[in-house]
């Protein structure tokens, strides 16, 4: 039996690689025409039209939206890798926005944004985790592809959301030290500034730091360096 597609649904991340921070996931589901204009790919818009897009998903009645974050102790975990936890964070956004099997006699197509090599893979891994749950999803057709957020608007909306999360929790890491820690990328001169210098006064790393990232072991290891010096 053919059945009609009436929603799309698009996932994202945002926050793989920093050494600082949650990862977080978005999924945003929506009907045909639904969507604001304007939605893209986070990384081509601004943190203000960012945010007015976000507020106005959340505010339609007709949308559904989703985000889930994966926290710096669960990404430090020596039992998991970041696939398998980008894998279980965009299951996780899909449930909470994917109906269930009582809710609709209608198909959902999923589109994810590829976090992996092999994008056919991670739509593999992904339909597993969500079928995992115990829900039936026969309804669900899924799919992922690079550069999805750039290409669905579904995916772009994803984006945006993620993108606005991580943000704002980012926001409250540089009110809870009273200064910018910066994007937490290990590119991002603040961010490195700052993990040395909180290195240097506490003799650990902040909270928010994903410990087993290099940069952060290598703030830590310039500390004792300084500290062997000194002596």
């Amino acid at each position: 039996m053919v059945v009609a597609v009436t929603d799309r649904v698009g996932t994202d991340e945002a926050g793989k690689g920093p050494a600082m921070g949650p990862m977080v996931a978005a999924a945003v589901r929506a009907p045909p025409g639904a969507l604001p204009d304007g939605v893209n790919d986070s990384k081509r818009l601004s943190a203000a039209r960012r945010e007015r897009l976000a507020e106005r998903l959340r505010e339609d009645d007709r949308t559904a939206v989703a985000t889930v974050a994966v926290e710096p102790a669960r990404i430090d975990d020596p039992e998991t890798d970041m696939n398998s936890l980008t894998v279980a964070a965009h299951a996780d956004a899909l449930g909470e926005v994917l109906p269930s099997e009582s809710e609709s006699e209608s198909g959902i197509e999923v589109i994810l944004d590829g976090a992996d090599v092999d994008p056919a893979r991670f739509a593999r891994r992904v339909g597993d985790a969500v079928r995992a749950e115990g829900a039936d999803r026969s309804r669900v057709g899924m799919r992922a592809e690079h550069g999805a957020d750039g290409a669905h608007p579904v995916v772009g909306a994803a984006s945006v959301v993620a993108k606005v999360e991580r943000d704002r929790r980012v926001a409250a890491i540089d009110a809870a030290h009273d200064r910018s820690v910066g994007s937490g990328y290990p590119s991002d001169p603040t961010t490195r500034a700052f993990l040395r210098a909180y290195v240097r006064e506490h003799g650990e790393l902040p909270p928010a730091a994903r410990k087993s990232w290099s940069t952060c072991q290598d703030a830590l290891a310039t500390a004792e360096q300084s500290r062997l010096e000194e002596f």
